[in-house]
């Protein structure tokens, strides 16, 4: 019996002692909830009429959308991006239609403009690519998408897949 028991006991006090920490359950860890997906009020509806079926991602600008496809099947999005303009400074409009992925670099830095370009999935001429950036600036060209979406759109296109924008 511990001094603070028998002290307890002598003053008639109720004394619980704790289990050695050896024996003592863990808590149970809280399980992480997965992100949110993506809710229809924060991406416009995608426009997949316009994307043909043969296509893995499709970048609609006008909505300023994409998701990734699997025979005509949406997997990935819509997700919010930020395409060129062609009316805003230092920016070029984004080529529009159907392209294949040409090369792929996880850590590229534009050669033109010295800007980060993480998770670049090139596929039309002129170093255009899907890539990590601002959803808030007008891109060179590109098709910038957040951190997250360009690490999925980044794994999920090989070489050759088929790109539509629209």
């Amino acid at each position: 019996m511990t001094t603070l028991a028998a002290l307890a006991l002598v003053a008639g006090w109720a004394v619980l002692e704790a289990a050695p920490a050896e024996t003592a359950a863990a808590p149970a860890p809280r399980p992480v909830p997965p992100p949110m997906p993506l809710s229809s009020a924060a991406a416009p509806a995608p426009r997949t009429e316009l994307c043909p079926d043969t296509a893995r991602a499709c970048v609609d600008e006008e909505r300023r959308v994409s998701w990734l496809q699997h025979d005509g099947e949406i997997t990935h999005g819509p997700v919010p991006i930020m395409p060129g303009a062609a009316d805003a400074p230092d920016s070029v409009a984004t080529p529009r239609g159907v392209f294949r992925v040409e090369w792929k670099d996880a850590e590229h830095t534009s050669a033109e403009f010295g800007d980060p370009m993480n998770r670049s999935v090139f596929f039309a001429p002129g170093g255009i690519a899907l890539h990590e950036g601002s959803l808030d600036a007008p891109s060179h060209g590109c098709v910038h998408l957040s951190a997250r979406d360009a690490a999925l759109f980044y794994d999920a296109l090989p070489v050759g897949a088929e790109i539509a924008v629209f």
